[in-house]
């Protein structure tokens, strides 16, 4: 496993995500399968209806559960301060955990003031319920607003983030502001199985497309990512990244794919 650091805490920069299942019979055994492979980094939502299928995985693995980062989030109707303490409550309770690793605000939210969302999720930091925070789908003025209005750091931005998609801007910030990229979809969910140039790379260094696809991601500094399947074969090959480089070439080649590489390179040193 490799780490992102931040802010002095390591998170395993492969996660393993839990959104797009029907049942709880899918979750459970998907999340289990991740957890037998080698993952521990886990990520769930309140919306996802996977939190109880991810506790029953954690209860019944051998894993230490101090040796799994989980990640859940609120849900758009639960931003004002009440509904955030009571509902992280009801997601430790799905979750059968006394804490969880990471609270995300999962997407803004104009109706409630951000200020609010975030006082109670550093009462909950302060009161040991949760143990770091952040946030999902914020542009760069709005995680710099949630940085400014929590006492405590923003540990994270989840965004989609893959070959095809840019994030210059918001990469670069998170870079420079020690806040770790989290990517979501980092396969274009499985479009990206097939792409030629992925492909090619692939061949050369014996990886499939999504292996090079989920290296590219995890090799550039502060990201990580969170492929999700059901499939157990899928699964172990996402994990399966471990063992091989790519080049700096093959890193600027498919950062041009997306458009992502003038902005960041001097910061990603290629």
């Amino acid at each position: 496993m490799e780490y992102v650091t931040v802010d002095g805490v390591d998170v395993p920069a492969l996660g393993f995500g839990t959104a797009r299942m029907d049942t709880d019979e899918e979750r459970r055994r998907a999340v289990e399968t991740a957890l037998e492979a080698g993952y521990r980094h886990v990520d769930t939502a309140q919306s996802y209806g996977s939190e109880g299928a991810v506790g029953d995985a954690l209860a019944a693995s051998d894993v230490d559960r101090e040796d799994v980062f989980v990640t859940t989030k609120l849900s758009g109707d639960n931003r004002a301060y009440d509904d955030v303490v009571e509902s992280t409550g009801e997601s430790l309770q799905r979750l059968g955990l006394d804490a969880v690793d990471l609270l995300l605000i999962h997407a803004p939210n104009d109706d409630v003031p951000l200020a609010e969302t975030l006082d109670a999720m550093n009462e909950l930091r302060d009161d040991g319920f949760v143990r770091h925070l952040g946030v999902s789908n914020f542009s760069v003025d709005q995680l710099r607003e949630a940085m400014e209005r929590s006492d405590a750091p923003i540990l994270t931005n989840q965004v989609e983030y893959h070959v095809r998609e840019r994030r210059d801007d918001l990469l670069s910030f998170c870079i420079e502001e020690d806040v770790m990229l989290t990517a979501y979809s980092p396969l274009d969910v499985g479009g990206l199985a097939g792409d030629p140039m992925l492909a090619q790379i692939g061949d050369r260094v014996g990886k499939t497309a999504a292996q090079v696809a989920i290296r590219w991601l995890i090799q550039q500094p502060m990201v990580s990512a969170i492929p999700m399947s059901s499939s157990p074969e899928h699964i172990r090959s996402n994990f399966d990244v471990f063992d091989f480089q790519l080049t700096d070439d093959e890193m600027t080649e498919l950062a041009e794919q997306g458009g992502t590489v003038d902005a960041i390179r001097s910061k990603l040193g290629w």
